[in-house]
């Protein structure tokens, strides 16, 4: 089996997060996180947003906020 790329690893993160990866992406999934401690660290990150940004109104979050979080998600690159 081929080991996932931190980049492949960000990609499937949302699937992961939804319980919608095949068993074997989970397990390619969780090989990687647990060689790789940025990974590790941005799912963790990753967590801690959807919870908070969970509890917040939609209304209560302004377009450009929002806009400039999607275009951080979109840039981030692992390291």
């Amino acid at each position: 089996m081929k080991a996932l790329t931190c980049q492949e690893l960000v990609e499937l993160i949302t699937r992961h997060l939804e319980g919608a990866l095949g068993p074997a992406e989970e397990a390619r999934f969780a090989e990687h996180l647990a060689g790789c401690r940025g990974c590790d660290r941005y799912l963790a990150q990753f967590r801690r947003t959807i919870d908070a940004l969970g509890h917040l109104p939609v209304e209560s979050i302004s377009a450009g906020t929002r806009d400039h979080l999607l275009d951080a998600f979109r840039t981030w690159h692992a390291r």
